[in-house]
């Protein structure tokens, strides 16, 4: 009797966090496709890590939400949202005034520095007058794009267009391009590799302008999902709060990458 006991109530436990788990909110998460070390890559086996997937994934899990990896191509990820083919976009998105227009954020989950990495053998700074008649390379449909044809266009010899960040760091390991802009963290994970060291530096900050890069990466959501976005704001506040998005972030970094 005390076996047939023990057995049901222990099957009445499985079925209650069984039945927790199935109601849990699914939420479809778009990331970019390409791989975004550190903060998104696919590992050998084609599963997503790194430091976005794991502070998306604690963000998910202190909101109760049921979140699966969704890659999209970058180009179409803000389409891919306000279809409705993903739920949230995490997938380190600036927030600016422009993209404001057509989605929503959450407060911000971190914020780096934008940098120029330039050639070892180019003179040049992250100024317009340091890229001169030099080539720079940007990934299309982001802030750096749009940051570059506004501030460096009238010096640059070209500004070259790739879908990807990898490309251009390749075309620049080639000599192909004299620099690229993009997140500073990610350019320096590249400068840190054996191909890096031997082709680059990083050249510096560029001046700031709010107005483009914005004040740091969020969430991105559909317009009026007021009840998710007070989900993922609750959520990064608790994640800050309890250690848990410090414990993540040591894991990738020496620094705070939450930032001012």
């Amino acid at each position: 009797m005390k076996f047939f006991l023990k057995a049901t109530v222990a099957a009445a436990v499985l079925v209650v966090a069984g039945l927790g788990a199935a109601n849990a909110e699914q939420i479809k998460v778009g990331i970019a496709a390409e791989p975004y070390p550190p903060f998104a890559a696919p590992d050998a086996s084609g599963k997503w890590q790194g430091w976005e997937i794991d502070i998306t994934m604690a963000m998910c899990e202190a909101a109760k939400l049921d979140c699966v990896i969704t890659p999209v191509s970058w180009d179409g990820i803000i389409p891919a949202l306000t279809t409705k083919k993903i739920d949230i976009i995490a997938a380190s998105m600036s927030i600016t005034a422009e993209r404001e227009k057509t989605i929503d954020f959450s407060d911000k989950y971190y914020n780096t520095p934008t940098l120029i990495l330039g050639s070892k053998e180019a003179k040049m700074d992250a100024t317009p007058e340091g890229l001169k008649g030099k080539i720079l390379g940007v990934q299309v449909s982001t802030v750096h794009q749009t940051y570059a044809k506004k501030h460096f266009a009238d010096t640059a010899a070209e500004i070259k267009e790739y879908q990807t960040q990898d490309e251009a760091n390749q075309d620049l390991a080639a000599g192909r391009i004299d620099a690229t802009q993009a997140d500073g963290l990610a350019l320096e994970t590249f400068a840190a590799t054996a191909e890096g060291k031997a082709c680059c530096e990083i050249k510096g900050k560029v001046a700031e302008d709010l107005e483009i890069l914005g004040p740091g990466v969020g969430v991105g959501l559909r317009k009026g999902d007021t009840e998710l976005k007070d989900k993922f704001n609750a959520a990064i506040k608790e994640i800050r709060a309890n250690g848990k998005y410090d414990e993540i972030s040591k894991k990738y970094f020496t620094f705070d990458i939450y930032g001012g």
